[in-house]
């Protein structure tokens, strides 16, 4: 088994490794795990790519495209981080799912954007479940509403949710938030919008994508769990 090298000290971690233990603890679990590969390299990428990872998430519009170029990977791309609406044309050229989609603007703007390259551009609403002020997002509340709006923009499929829990020293902290996302989300379901495909609830990451999926997350965004902490 190759040892891929994280530059930390000196420490060298095992993505193949690390991955095939989150894959025991996911046991059971119908789950997609999407790797977050923020300020990891292209190597690096590959490297869990070739041990069985099928989507990657990014960040960031700017460091995607460098990515996007050079990875000579056949993967799914996953934008996680917040979108700025003078980004959104160069995102939907890149990205497969659309994690943070948080507004009636943004939504409109990748619309155009996406009708411009006769694209079909999935989407996930962001929803801020903690009610974190620095944190982006729609209150739970308004999830419905925002819906509403993205079924009827023709070059947007609406495909789920996507929360970022507040970070608890303890996980179990999170579980009545996750527990809250998965009733919105079979809200979502039950509604049954047109131009819609409601199948994913994206939520956890590294630090409590056990309880996410024990509440019923069906694809979890890790970064540190796979590569090791980031190397700034």
């Amino acid at each position: 088994m190759a040892r891929i090298g994280i530059s930390m000290e000196g420490v060298y971690v095992s993505v193949e490794e690390n991955l095939a233990c989150i894959r025991q603890s996911l046991q059971g679990y119908p789950v997609k795990i999407v790797a977050v590969t923020k300020n990891q390299s292209v190597d690096i990428m590959r490297a869990a790519i070739d041990a069985g990872i099928t989507a990657i998430g990014e960040n960031r519009v700017q460091e995607a495209q460098y990515k996007f170029t050079t990875l000579n990977r056949q993967v799914e791309w996953h934008l996680v981080g917040h979108l700025q609406t003078n980004k959104v044309r160069h995102a939907v050229k890149i990205f497969d799912l659309i994690h943070s989609v948080d507004s009636e603007r943004l939504a409109a703007a990748i619309d155009r954007a996406a009708g411009q390259i006769g694209k079909r551009q999935d989407v996930l609403i962001q929803v801020n479940i903690g009610g974190e002020v620095q944190k982006f997002g729609i209150p739970p509340e308004e999830t419905l509403a925002l819906a509403r709006v993205i079924s009827q923009l023709p070059n947007i499929r609406l495909c789920g949710l996507m929360t970022i829990a507040p970070l608890y020293e303890n996980p179990e902290d999170a579980r009545p938030l996750f527990r809250r996302m998965y009733q919105l989300f079979q809200e979502l379901k039950a509604v049954n919008l047109p131009n819609t495909d409601i199948q994913w609830l994206s939520m956890g990451m590294t630090n409590d994508y056990r309880v996410a999926v024990e509440e019923g997350a069906n694809m979890v965004r890790i970064g540190t769990g796979i590569f090791g902490p980031r190397n700034y």
